[in-house]
């Protein structure tokens, strides 16, 4: 049996604020911090790099949005070398939403390198390119466990060079059933390997699976709790029949910008999409009958504030990353206080603060009391009716996302989007929001009040000397309802 050899901290032994320049790292790392802006260590960077840069394995466990990505992205890097083309360095992820993050996150962490190649394995896109790209060579794969299963079996990913191997959100793999693939996968790992288990909450059958993955884990663990007076939570008893309503009465009155609503059923997630397109709001849904593709596309309108409502179950939202969300909603209670906690760690994230909003029936009480006890905090009990809606006017979201029809198979980049808009078209650059390239399309939000005549303007002009086809993505409620 491997033995575990715990390190648990408590918040005052992590110095947060610590400059990363006091770690073993290399000045062209360094400088690359200092170009992203990363002056100093969040807690779990500080407890936790020292030993992943000693090339211990480590079992870290933090809420989402702690810098976890960090820790591991310096770790697998300063152990790589650029100039052997083989794969050293994989990170395994419950959801390809989560990898494509993981992905961009290594990669400008690797700017001081030219030549580093990160590569995403995820199901849902063809695997035929993934194939080809492998034969070219690649130092660092990023995956989902099921795709990374069927490129070992098909022979075109080889671990023998392998140095370091990830666990992004552990948990969240076993809840979603990935045991097996993962063991598929660590089987055909080196033995001689530093292995790095990040978590949010650890469940009995991870300490399984850490004994059997991993030599020696130093453990580092954060509590689950969140800043205090980041995230203003809120309860609010309903019966049952006025629950729907319920959300839209809180959407009016705080009117967030975002919003991340919580349902427990894929039933309850169609029956408030419904409602909310009914009364105007722009929302849009996740659940599990989405194809790849409209899953993007709602994850890309989403976080680029293009949708005011995004309603998903728990199963659905698993992975996601979505910056300056001002609010969630849980329109039904979770049983698991783990999950709840999970659930509004979305918001309050970074330096911005963040509404919790619960919404109770009468049989919720056992469920919030488990929650009040896991967080070991008093609940803020406010009354439905005493909410006002402050303005009566839709909450309607300050861009709209244009897609465009080429991507990287067409060469093309961000900043050739970037430039259409701000050159010929002759918008202002704080017009333009974020932009999203993927293989076939691009997507690339703007000020709501120019999205007409900016597809107008694309459509007329060129992107890379090329002309392309646009058209604007919009979710009101005159959208489909999925």
């Amino acid at each position: 049996m491997i033995e575990t050899i715990p390190t648990v901290t408590s918040p005052a032994a992590y110095h947060a604020g610590r400059p990363f320049n006091e770690l073993a790292l290399s000045p062209a790392i360094l400088a690359t911090l200092r170009q992203l802006g990363y002056l100093s260590m969040t807690p779990i960077q500080a407890a936790s790099l020292p030993i992943a840069l000693a090339r211990d394995d480590l079992i870290a466990q933090a809420k989402t949005g702690s810098g976890k990505t960090v820790v591991f992205a310096l770790a697998l890097l300063a152990n790589l070398n650029p100039r052997r083309f083989a794969v050293q360095a994989m990170v395994l992820c419950p959801t390809r939403e989560l990898a494509d993050q993981v992905t961009q996150e290594i990669r400008h962490l690797a700017r001081f390198e030219d030549n580093i190649k990160v590569l995403v394995l995820c199901g849902g896109s063809s695997i035929r390119p993934q194939v080809a790209s492998l034969e070219h060579g690649a130092h660092v794969v990023v995956g989902t466990p099921g795709r990374i299963v069927d490129h070992l079996e098909r022979g075109s990913l080889r671990l023998d060079a392998l140095d370091t191997l990830v666990l992004d959100e552990a948990d969240r793999m076993l809840d979603m059933g990935f045991f097996e693939d993962i063991a598929a996968v660590v089987g055909r790992c080196p033995a001689r390997r530093q292995t790095l288990m990040f978590c949010a909450t650890f469940p009995t059958g991870l300490a399984g699976l850490s004994r059997q993955f991993m030599r020696n884990p130093r453990e580092v663990k954060l509590p689950g709790q969140h800043e205090a007076g980041k995230i203003r939570q809120r309860f609010y008893e309903v019966g049952e029949a006025e629950r729907l309503q319920a959300v839209d009465v809180l959407l009016k009155h705080y009117r967030p910008v975002s919003t991340l609503t919580f349902c427990n059923t894929k039933q309850r997630c169609r029956e408030l999409l419904e409602m909310l397109h009914a009364r105007g709001f722009h929302a849009l849904t996740l659940h599990g009958d989405l194809e790849q593709r409209e899953r993007d596309q709602v994850l890309i309108q989403f976080a680029n504030r293009s949708c005011s409502v995004l309603v998903a179950t728990d199963v659905a939202a698993r992975g996601l990353d979505i910056a300056r969300l001002e609010a969630v909603i849980n329109v039904e209670v979770t049983p698991d206080p783990e999950v709840h906690i999970h659930r509004i760690g979305r918001t309050g994230r970074a330096d911005e603060d963040g509404w919790a909003l619960s919404l109770c029936g009468p049989r919720d009480r056992q469920r919030v009391a488990a929650i009040v006890q896991a967080m070991d905090s008093e609940p803020q009990w406010h009354e439905l009716a005493s909410l006002q809606s402050v303005d009566d006017s839709p909450l309607v979201p300050p861009m709209m996302t244009l897609q465009i029809l080429g991507g990287r198979k067409e060469k093309i980049r961000p900043g050739d989007v970037l430039g259409a808009l701000t050159g010929d078209a002759g918008y202002a650059r704080e017009q333009v929001g974020k932009i999203t390239v993927t293989d076939q399309c691009s997507y690339v939000a703007v000020a709501r009040d120019i999205a007409r005549e900016a597809v107008r303007k694309l459509s007329a002009g060129k992107v890379k000397g090329k002309t392309v086809r646009v058209r604007a993505l919009d979710n009101g409620a005159a959208g489909p309802v999925h």
